[in-house]
């Protein structure tokens, strides 16, 4: 597939996952990948302590909107983000409807929480109203939401449907049949999954794809199998063999260490490509397989290794 046409699909894309899969990294590395084909990209942070923004080497996202990454290759665009929260939301959206006075004081009274309780889902929709607008106005060309972890990510998404079943009328009424009919177009809106290729995530990935399908509607695009080491080639070999090929001698205990990094890394591979299979088998959709990147602190540089790697993934895909 052409990665301008994959990146064109939808004008939102949702990332989600199980937490510690590295959906933050992905939604930086779609959100560079998009950005470096030339895509203007916005990305939206939910839950605040995501460290999305140290990824770009930057401050801690607020609801401003600031320039993450800038264009500085020909033909590329910037990567921009910002966080949304309940409470920004809502003050957003009071000003605009001429209550300014009141809608401060509203929500350091705790009211929020207070309605939140008596309508479940309010505060989700909150945030998913604001990506709608934002969506709507052409802010960006590309819009990646990093979504709360699997979990949360469903009751999110359903937001938009429970409030329509539980306000029949009036503008929260409007506001979650618009954001459903966001969340339901594939031309607007997809999301993407991200697991490990670990039985536990693969398990709760598949769970939350099946519940997404049918109980969001929304369209499901390729799973990103994130954290996949690459096979290496030559770990048959005897550790003395390869020495004497080499014309070298290995130290006391080395060659024992070798066997033993070989055997684990054979063992790992092997996992990996059984939890893919299994992924495969449990649900038909396209993999993107991400490489691990053996860092504890990853840069922008290791985004755009990732977003290379995404690209290259992207275009395996079927047209």
């Amino acid at each position: 597939m052409d990665p301008a046409q994959f990146l064109h699909a939808s004008r939102v894309v949702i990332v989600a996952g199980k937490g510690g899969v590295g959906k933050t990294t992905v939604t930086a590395a779609l959100a560079r990948m998009a950005a470096l084909e030339g895509l203007s990209t916005l990305i939206i942070e939910v839950e605040g302590k995501s460290g999305l923004a140290a990824v770009f080497g930057q401050e801690p996202l607020t609801y401003e909107e600031v320039v993450l990454a800038r264009a500085v290759e020909p033909g590329a665009a910037e990567v921009r983000g910002r966080t949304l929260t309940p409470d920004d939301a809502l003050l957003e959206y009071l000003e605009d409807h001429g209550l300014r006075r009141v809608s401060k004081r509203l929500v350091s009274s705790g009211a929020l929480d207070v309605v939140s309780t008596a309508a479940p889902g309010i505060k989700d929709i909150l945030i998913l109203g604001k990506v709608k607008q934002l969506e709507r106005s052409g802010t960006a060309d590309l819009i990646v939401l990093d979504a709360p972890a699997a979990g949360h990510a469903i009751s999110f998404l359903l937001s938009a449907r429970g409030l329509l079943d539980a306000v029949r009328v009036g503008p929260i009424n409007t506001q979650a049949r618009d954001v459903l009919e966001m969340l339901t177009d594939p031309a607007r809106a997809s999301v993407i999954l991200v697991t490990l290729p670990e039985e536990t995530p693969v398990n709760e990935l598949t769970e939350t794809a099946y519940k997404l399908e049918d109980r969001v509607g929304v369209s499901l695009g390729p799973v990103v199998v994130n954290g996949v080491y690459p096979l290496v080639d030559g770990l048959e070999v005897d550790p003395d063999e390869a020495a004497a090929d080499a014309d070298t001698t290995l130290r006391p205990g080395e060659a024992d260490a070798l066997r033993a990094a070989a055997r684990f890394r054979r063992q790992r591979e092997s996992l990996q490509e059984e939890q893919c299979e299994r992924l495969a088998e449990k649900l038909p959709l396209h993999q993107i397989r991400l490489p691990f990147i053996f860092k504890a602190d990853l840069g922008l540089g290791d985004v755009d290794n990732l977003a290379a790697a995404m690209r290259d993934g992207v275009a395996k895909l079927p047209s």
